[in-house]
C-alpha cells in the first residue's frame, strides 16, 4: 500500500461513516436488559479473573480458570459446582516478583490460563505464577494436582494482562505467547520447535486464536493437519510515519520436526499472510483483529472462520465481523507468491515481492504423497535450499480476503472482543451461521446473515456491569448453551430466548433460526432435533402473513381514571427496535399537535378533557422485505371525569353549595380560575381530597328553594371538585400571609428590645423597662451645642480613658455596638452632673433606681 493511500484511510472511513450511519441500518432487534431474562451464573467468594474456559460434554463438566483457582460445575447449571482445586503462589515468591518492580497485590498472583485436557483421566494447567509461568497435571477423579511443575515459559504468558493461544493436539501444546520477562520475545512453540527470533516471523505479534484443521482424514492428496494461529502485529510490508498494524493468519504442520542442518528446533513450515476485512466502497480497513472462532464441517475445505475486527485509531469506535474460507487460506499458502526483502540505499529496506523462482519441494508446505513420492518423508529430509528460502521467506504476497469481499457486519460505537458461530438447519430445510459475538461493555448480540442481508436477532445484557466479555464458548449439544467469562465471574446464557415472544407475529418477525411457533398452544418454541416439527410454523423471510389474528394473544386495556386537565403518560415498549410505533384513539390515528406529544414511544397528553376520554391502542408496525406487519403492543382505557355540571338560579336565588364554598353562585370565571395549568401537581394531591364543608360544618344539603324558583332553575348533579380545592388554595395562601406578617411583627419586637434598632424602638425599650412610666427626657430635645459642649467637658473629665465622639447622642446603634462604651457615671458626683447637664429631674428615689438599672442593662447588652 502506497503511503498516500495510508494517509487517506482513516478520512475515507470518517468520510463514510458520516455519509452511511450502519448504527441506524443494522440494529438489535430486541434488547434484554440485564435481569430481564433468566440467566445462571457462577463466582467464588475471594476470586476473580475468570478469563480460562474448558467444556468437556462427555463428562457433562465446565472447567473455570481463574485466579489461583480452577473449578469444575455442571455444564447444565453452572451454579452446581462439583470440585475446587486451589493454586497458590508461595510468599517467597511473590516477594521476589514484587523485586523485580511487578505489582505484588495484582500481578504477583498464579493466574490460570491454560486449561485443556490432556487426556480422559487428566487435564493440563498453566498459570503465570508470580511472572515464573509453571505448568502441572490435574486428576480428573479425585481433582487435585500432581505436583509436577514444568517449566511454563513459552507456553504460556508471565502477566495477566498479556496476549496469548494455545492448543491442545494429540496431547501435544501449541502455543503463542511471549518468551521472556519483559514481554519482548514472542514464539509460536510445540515442544522444542518455535519460531525464529526475527522480525519478518513475529513483529510484535498479539495472538487472539488458535485451532487445527484436520484435513489428513479427507485430504486426497495426503497433507498434513494444520495448526492456525489468528493474530495482530506490526507490518513490515507498508511504509509510514508510524506503525500500521496488520491482521495475520500464520500456520504449521502438525508433522514438522525442524531442519537437519538449516532451521534446527525451528518450524520448517512456518508460513502467515494478511487477512483483509475492510469496506469496498472506501477501502478502509479493519486491522485488528480481536478473536477468530473456526467453524468446521466435514469437508476441511467447506470449513469457515469467523473473525471480529476493529480500527487501529482509536478515536474510531467501528467494529466489522467478516467470514474467510479455508480452502481459500490453503490455496494462498499452498500456491501464492512469497514476499522478499531488499536493501535501497544500503541502509533502507523494502518488502517486494519475489519474482525468482520457487525451489522444490515448495518451501512451507507439509509433506504430502508428492513429496513422499521424491523421498522426503519427513521435514529433516528436505533440502537446505529449501529451508533457507522459506526461512528468509515465511510472508506471503498474496492476502486472504473475505467472503462476498467485504463485512458480514458493520457496528458504529461498539468494540467487539469475542465471537463464537452454531451452524443451525431451520424448518426449510437450509443452514443458517448464527454468530454470538461478545463486546467490551458486557453485551452479547445475536445475529445471522440472510443472503446478503445482516439481520441482529437480539442484543443481551449478561453482565450486571459493563465489563468486557472475556471469553466465548459454544456448546455443541441439542440444547445449546453460550458460556462468556468475565473479571468477575461465569454466565450461561440460553442461545435463544423464544417463550419471550408471546404472540406469532412477534415470532416470526424475529426471524430466530431456533426458535417457531406452535399453533396449537399458541406459544413460540424451541426447534429441537429429536421432536417432532410438523406442526410448527417458521418463516425465515420475515413472512408474517400466516399469523392467523386468532393466533394473536387479545390484550387487555388498563383502566385509567384521571380529572380534566391533568397530564398523562400512556407507556409503550415496541416489540422490535425496528418497529415504528402508532397510537390511535378509538380506532381512530392520533397525530402529534398541542394536545399530544410522542416520546420514545410513549404517548403524553396535555389538558385532558371529556374528549380525550375512550380506548387507546399502541401499534406496533414492522417492515420486512417491503412487506409491513402490525401487531398491538399496549391498550388503555382512558376516563376523563366530565366538567362541572352547575345550577344556574335567578339573582334572586340563594343556593347553598355542596362541596368547596357555601352560599356562592358558580360563574364561567370561576371555571378559568381552576383550570390545572395555574396551580402545581403537589397541591392539586393535597386538597383533592378536602372534606365537603357541608359535611365539616353539619350544615343541611339541600337548597333553601321555593316552588316558583324551580321552574327558572337548572338543577346541579354533581359538582366540581376543583372549585372547592381553588377556594382552599385561597385559604391557605391567606394563611401563608398571616403567618409571615406576624414572623415579621414578632422581629421588630424582638429587636427593639435587643436595643438592635434606634430612636424610637429605644424609647418604646425604656418605656417597658420603666414598667410602663414615660421618660422624663427626649434626647431629640437637646440642643446640638449643648451636647458637643457636654462631651468635650466629659472627655476631659475622663483622661485616659476612651473619648466619645463629637456629635455622640449617648446610645450606639448595632454597628457601633462593641467597638465603643455607653458613657455612664461610675460615681454618685459624676451622675449628678450628666443628669443636670442633660435636664433630666429626678422626682424621687425610685425615678432615680430607674435610670441606674437603664444605665446597667444598657451596658450589659453592649
Amino acid at each position: 500500500m502506497r503511503r498516500r493511500d495510508m494517509i487517506l484511510v482513516p478520512l475515507c472511513l470518517i468520510v463514510h461513516l458520516l455519509r452511511t450511519s450502519y448504527s441506524d441500518l443494522v440494529v438489535p432487534r430486541t434488547v434484554w436488559k440485564y435481569g430481564e431474562v433468566s440467566l445462571t451464573t457462577f463466582s467464588a467468594s475471594g476470586v476473580s479473573n475468570y478469563s480460562t474456559l474448558l467444556l468437556s460434554e462427555d463428562r457433562k463438566m465446565l472447567y473455570v480458570g481463574a485466579q489461583e483457582a480452577i473449578f469444575a460445575v455442571n455444564m447444565s447449571d453452572i451454579s452446581d459446582k462439583k470440585h475446587e482445586v486451589y493454586w497458590k503462589v508461595s510468599e517467597e515468591k511473590q516477594s521476589k516478583c514484587a523485586d523485580k518492580g511487578k505489582s505484588k497485590e495484582t500481578e504477583c498472583l498464579n493466574y490460570i490460563r491454560i486449561l485443556h485436557e490432556f487426556d480422559d483421566e487428566t487435564l493440563y494447567v498453566c498459570g503465570t505464577f508470580a511472572f515464573q509461568p509453571t505448568c502441572d497435571y490435574i486428576s480428573v477423579k479425585s481433582f487435585t494436582l500432581q505436583q509436577r511443575n514444568e517449566e511454563g515459559k513459552g507456553k504460556c504468558p508471565f502477566g495477566p494482562n498479556q496476549k496469548y493461544t494455545s492448543v491442545m493436539v494429540d496431547r501435544e501444546l501449541y502455543s503463542g505467547t511471549v518468551y521472556n520477562f519483559l514481554g519482548s520475545v514472542t514464539v509460536i512453540l510445540r515442544g522444542h520447535l518455535r519460531t525464529e527470533y526475527a522480525i519478518p516471523w513475529l513483529n510484535e505479534p498479539s495472538f487472539v486464536h488458535s485451532d487445527v484443521i484436520r484435513e489428513s482424514e479427507t485430504n486426497l492428496v495426503g497433507s498434513d493437519d494444520k495448526v492456525y494461529f489468528f493474530f495482530t502485529e506490526v507490518a513490515v510490508e507498508y511504509e509510514f510515519y508510524s506503525r500500521i498494524l496488520v491482521s495475520r493468519i500464520a500456520r504449521v504442520c502438525k508433522g514438522d520436526q525442524g531442519g537437519s542442518r538449516i532451521l534446527q528446533k525451528r518450524w520448517t513450515t512456518f508460513l502467515k499472510a494478511r487477512l483483509v476485512c475492510s469496506l469496498p466502497e472506501s477501502e478502509f480497513v479493519f486491522n485488528v483483529i480481536q478473536d477468530a472462532y473456526i467453524l468446521k464441517t466435514s469437508d476441511w475445505k467447506e470449513s469457515v472462520f469467523y473473525g471480529v475486527f476493529t480500527s487501529q485509531w482509536s478515536n474510531l469506535e467501528v467494529s466489522a465481523v467478516c467470514s474467510f474460507k479455508m480452502s481459500k487460506v490453503e490455496d494462498v499458502f499452498s500456491t501464492g507468491k512469497f514476499m522478499q526483502s531488499a536493501s535501497f540505499d544500503q541502509s533502507h529496506v523494502k518488502w517486494v515481492i519475489f519474482g525468482g523462482s520457487v525451489p522444490l519441494p515448495r518451501p512451507g508446505s507439509c509433506i504430502n504423497n508428492e513429496e513422499r513420492a521424491l523421498n522426503f518423508s519427513n521435514s529433516l529430509m528436505l533440502p537446505d535450499k529449501t529451508l533457507q528460502f522459506v526461512k528468509d521467506h515465511p510472508l506471503m504476497a498474496d492476502t486472504i480476503k473475505p467472503i462476498g469481499n467485504g463485512p458480514k457486519l458493520v457496528m458504529k460505537n461498539v468494540k467487539y472482543t469475542q465471537i463464537v458461530v452454531d451452524r443451525v438447519r431451520g424448518l426449510d430445510n437450509h443452514l443458517y451461521d448464527v454468530m454470538f459475538i461478545g463486546t467490551d461493555k458486557g453485551l452479547l448480540h445475536k445475529a445471522v446473515n440472510f443472503g446478503n442481508e445482516m439481520h441482529i436477532i437480539e442484543e443481551l445484557h449478561i453482565f450486571s456491569g459493563s465489563e468486557p466479555v472475556q471469553t466465548l464458548l459454544l456448546s455443541k449439544e441439542d440444547r445449546k448453551y453460550i458460556y462468556a467469562g468475565s473479571h468477575s465471574g461465569v454466565v450461561q446464557v440460553p442461545v435463544a430466548f423464544c417463550e419471550k415472544y408471546k404472540t406469532c407475529t412477534d415470532c416470526i418477525l424475529a426471524r430466530d433460526p431456533y426458535c417457531a411457533w406452535n399453533p396449537l398452544n399458541k406459544s413460540c418454541t424451541r426447534i429441537m432435533k429429536d421432536n417432532s416439527n410438523n406442526n410448527l410454523m417458521q418463516f425465515l423471510n420475515g413472512n408474517a402473513a400466516h399469523c392467523r389474528t386468532k393466533d394473536v394473544e387479545s390484550v387487555s386495556p388498563e383502566e385509567h381514571i384521571v380529572k380534566q386537565g391533568e397530564l398523562i403518560e400512556l407507556k409503550c415498549l415496541p416489540a422490535s427496535r425496528l418497529a415504528k410505533i402508532t397510537w390511535k384513539l378509538n380506532n381512530r390515528t392520533l397525530h402529534e399537535n398541542s394536545n399530544y406529544r410522542v416520546d420514545q414511544n410513549n404517548l403524553l397528553i396535555f389538558h385532558l378533557t371529556d374528549a380525550e376520554s375512550g380506548i387507546y391502542d399502541c401499534w406496533s408496525r414492522e417492515t420486512v422485505k417491503g412487506h409491513t406487519y402490525q401487531q398491538l403492543v399496549e391498550r388503555y382505557s382512558l376516563i376523563v371525569e366530565n366538567p362541572v355540571n352547575i345550577i344556574t338560579a335567578s339573582p334572586t336565588t340563594q343556593l347553598t353549595k355542596m362541596e368547596g364554598k357555601s352560599s356562592s353562585t358558580l360563574t364561567s370565571t370561576d371555571k378559568e380560575r381552576r383550570t390545572p395549568h395555574t396551580i402545581t401537581s403537589w397541591i392539586q394531591t393535597e386538597f383533592s381530597t378536602s372534606t365537603e364543608f357541608h359535611t365539616s360544618t353539619g350544615m343541611s344539603s339541600t337548597p333553601m328553594l321555593t316552588p316558583t324558583d324551580n321552574a327558572d332553575l337548572e338543577i346541579e348533579t354533581k359538582f366540581d371538585r376543583s372549585s372547592s380545592m381553588s377556594e382552599e388554595i385561597n385559604s391557605f395562601l391567606l394563611c401563608t400571609l398571616v403567618v409571615i406578617t406576624l414572623l415579621f411583627l414578632m422581629l421588630i419586637i424582638y429587636n427593639c428590645y435587643m436595643k438592635y434598632l434606634p430612636g424610637p424602638c429605644l424609647t418604646l425599650c425604656l418605656y417597658k423597662v420603666g414598667n410602663g412610666k414615660k421618660p422624663q427626657f427626649d434626647y431629640d430635645n437637646v440642643s446640638e451645642e449643648l451636647v458637643k459642649q457636654q462631651s468635650v467637658q466629659i472627655n476631659g473629665d475622663n483622661q485616659g480613658s476612651e473619648q466619645i465622639a463629637t456629635g455622640d447622642k449617648g446610645y450606639e446603634t448595632e454597628s457601633d455596638c462593641g467597638n465603643g462604651k455607653i458613657p455612664h457615671a461610675e460615681k454618685p458626683q459624676e451622675l449628678k452632673q450628666i443628669q443636670e447637664n442633660y435636664s433630666i429631674k429626678s422626682v424621687d428615689a425610685e425615678k432615680d433606681a430607674d435610670i441606674k438599672y437603664i444605665d446597667e442593662e444598657a451596658q450589659s447588652l453592649c
